[in-house]
């Protein structure tokens, strides 16, 4: 399929997923450049430390991969109870937004614009179409990366 022939949701869907993986990164870059201690160091926000907010952002890829999918998935909540080590959480993550980029450059109009089912951890059924889905990935990932730029500002 040329670049013509792709819709505009498709296109925005490829931009969008392409910059959410450059963002991520660029925030694991910054991240990198503080100590150990800072990253895991318990702060006033949401998820308690640097650490565990970019956990929750990998959790809720894994968990919209899972529906898109049609597959099942073993999360109880919308994080897990600790995280795994910075770098173990980073590999996993820039794999998951590469995983993103590389289904945003295949999936047709139709795709983007077919309903996925599911039900939501915290209980209750959720449906979004899978551009939908797509847009709520970045969204999310942004609104979090907001509250790890906050972190580092306390750094």
């Amino acid at each position: 399929m040329s670049e013509r022939d792709i819709t505009g949701m498709q296109q925005i869907a490829r931009m969008m997923t392409h910059y959410m993986a450059w963002a991520n990164t660029t925030m694991f870059n910054s991240v990198s450049r503080i100590s150990d201690a800072e990253i895991v160091k318990e702060r006033q926000t949401l998820f308690g430390n640097i650490a565990h907010t970019f956990n929750h952002i990998l959790v809720m890829h894994n968990i919209f991969q899972a529906h898109l999918e049609g597959k099942s998935h073993s999360y109880t909540a919308r994080n897990t109870e600790t995280s795994p080590p910075i770098a173990e959480v980073r590999d996993q993550l820039e794999k998951m937004d590469q995983y993103y980029v590389a289904l945003a450059g295949q999936l047709s109009q139709a795709e983007l614009d077919e309903v996925i089912n599911f039900a939501f951890v915290g209980g209750g059924d959720g449906a979004m179409t899978r551009s939908e889905i797509l847009l709520h990935l970045v969204n999310h990932s942004t609104y979090h990366r907001g509250f790890i730029s906050d972190m580092l500002y306390q750094v």
